[in-house]
């Protein structure tokens, strides 16, 4: 399945803005035009973004899209689990050749990020610290595999990476060019269907080539896609996600 935000080959880092748009849609039906939908984009991105329908939409299906007098044929991507929080939605990319219908709000708007824990959150964890030193982490981790854009802020260039380990606060990434504790960076993480991006801290590296990250802020409406994540991985093991293990023995250098 293509990647829920863009594919993987380097395209992660693109500029993506959650905002709900009012759209019409026409889906193609046996090489002809169907009928009329209105429709709401969830997020933004110069190639495509992602919407919600009412109808069955599959990978692969072309449906055009308009806004004002912009037009674009646009093929769909990626489509939710019916039985997750995401059904319903779907992302399509914008074909060659026509006018990108919200070039005009990518140019004007940025990118937003939000703390990924809220400062009651925090109180509340600090709490539990104090009356159950059995327990200090927060939320557990995952093995998982994925693949990460990494990118120290204030610098110029990005690595790729590959993810290890993910929990709701943290992560560990492999990458070829290890970043010394204590350096902010923005992180692009691909994991299954869904891309998350993320603001953090180096928290340790370690001569594998890892390194744990501490999460500190979420883009902008992406944090239902990293609970998405979460919830796929807490489930019972299943073909789809051989090699998933849940990591329950303490692990003092891990962030989260």
């Amino acid at each position: 399945m293509k990647d829920l935000t863009q594919s993987k080959q380097g395209a992660s880092i693109e500029k993506l803005i959650h905002l709900a748009l009012p759209v019409r849609l026409t889906h193609t039906v046996n090489g002809g035009r169907g009928e009329l939908e209105m429709a709401c984009t969830y997020d933004i991105r110069p190639k495509g973004a992602r919407l919600l329908s009412f109808r069955d939409v599959k990978v692969g299906d072309l449906v055009t899209v308009e806004r004002g007098r912009s037009k674009s044929v646009c093929q769909v991507v990626w489509t939710a689990d019916r039985r997750s929080p995401l059904r319903g939605q779907f992302t399509v990319e914008c074909m060659e050749g026509g006018r990108i219908p919200w070039e005009d709000e990518l140019r004007q708007m940025e990118e937003q990020y939000l703390p990924v824990c809220s400062e009651a959150a925090l109180k509340s964890f600090g709490k539990r610290l104090r009356t159950n030193d059995q327990n200090r982490r927060r939320s557990p981790r995952f093995e998982v595999e994925g693949d990460a854009d990494v990118t120290a802020i204030g610098g110029r260039s990005r690595q790729p990476g590959r993810l290890e380990q993910i929990s709701e606060n943290g992560c560990r990434i492999n990458v070829g060019d290890l970043l010394t504790p204590g350096t902010g960076l923005r992180m692009v993480l691909n994991i299954y269907d869904v891309s998350v991006a993320l603001k953090g801290n180096v928290k340790y590296a370690a001569e594998n080539r890892s390194m744990g990250v501490e999460f500190r802020e979420i883009r902008q409406g992406d944090r239902p896609l990293l609970d998405y994540v979460l919830t796929q991985l807490k489930k019972p093991r299943r073909d789809e996600f051989a090699g998933i293990e849940v990591i329950t023995e303490p692990l003092a250098a891990m962030a989260g």
